[in-house]
């Protein structure tokens, strides 16, 4: 198992310079973020131009990964593969595609998305949609010797009633999408606040945890009583994302059980990267405070890491 982290917590950084603080703390990976700029919300960041990335680029990045003795361990794109605007999901999947090519090019085995939602229609409906969209994907990507892997967040903040805006966030639909030959990019932080013990999805589905995630989240029961699970309904509008009584944190600062997670995935013969993804309200705004969260990240998680 390496510790490594995902670079859109930087995206004022450029990869170099990322790589190189990665490689000067003790980090043995980067999961790459690859959309196609920055702002569209928090935590993108655009590392690499996969839609114009050649030979030359692909040499270029694998001397940089090699000069600072680092696993590049996946190119990170979450979008909306769902989209319910017909122009803004073939953005989406063009850009997508993009990546698979440049992951390619790399050698990299994996790239990260959503399912998604089309947050118009019931879920039966989105099911079937995505029973038709990602085959094609899934084949494009496996000619090319690359898997798709699908993060379990569930991005309520997508939906305009905060209900789950990616259909990947729960055993159940895990199952669902491991039929259309998809992989999990699996985060314990999503599962805990919607009440899954994390520890516990581990040894059924570790054939397809092939990358993992780690953020914490710190739960707050006393304003859960004030909102229920789904947060929010009166003031929603003001911030989508904001579900009143939790709040992602970097490893070591919520409730989530590192200790007894790294165990079992040990375990269970896992050998991937264990990705920090940092959305830090504490530890963001500036590169300084993020690099001060990420290496937070790293006193709770590295010694945990054989």
């Amino acid at each position: 198992m390496k510790l490594g982290f995902l670079t859109a917590c930087l995206p004022q950084w450029d990869l170099p310079t990322i790589a190189s603080w990665a490689a000067g703390h003790d980090y043995q990976a980067l999961e790459v973020a690859v959309w196609p700029g920055s702002g569209g919300r928090d935590f993108e960041a655009a590392h690499l131009p996969v839609a114009t990335f050649g030979k030359r680029e692909a040499d270029a990045t694998r001397g940089l990964f090699e000069q600072h003795a680092l696993e590049l361990s996946a190119l990170a794109y979450y979008e909306n593969n769902l989209h319910p605007d017909p122009g803004r999901r073939e953005e989406i999947r063009t850009h997508l595609k993009h990546a698979i090519d440049t992951a390619h090019l790399l050698g990299v085995p994996y790239v990260g998305t959503f399912v998604g939602r089309d947050w118009t229609r019931p879920i039966a409906e989105n099911l079937a949609e995505a029973e038709r969209v990602f085959p094609e994907l899934v084949e494009y990507a496996g000619e090319r010797e690359v898997r798709i892997i699908i993060e379990n967040c569930v991005m309520e903040g997508w939906h305009p009633d905060g209900y789950p805006g990616n259909l990947a966030y729960s055993p159940e639909l895990w199952e669902w999408m491991f039929d259309l030959g998809l992989y999990l990019n699996w985060d314990p932080s999503h599962l805990t606040w919607i009440g899954i013990d994390p520890v516990e999805t581990i040894a059924p589905y570790i054939d397809r945890i092939v990358h993992a995630q780690a953020k914490d989240v710190q739960l707050r029961p006393a304003d859960r009583q004030r909102y229920g699970h789904f947060g929010p309904a009166v003031d929603r509008s003001a911030n989508p994302w904001d579900m009143g009584w939790w709040r992602y944190r970097v490893p070591g600062l919520g409730q989530v059980d590192w200790s007894g997670i790294i165990d079992r995935l040990y375990e269970h013969g896992y050998t991937g990267t264990l990705s920090v993804e940092h959305e830090d309200p504490v530890w963001g705004g500036s590169p300084g405070k993020v690099t001060q969260g990420l290496e937070i990240a790293h006193r709770t998680l590295r010694p945990l890491i054989l």
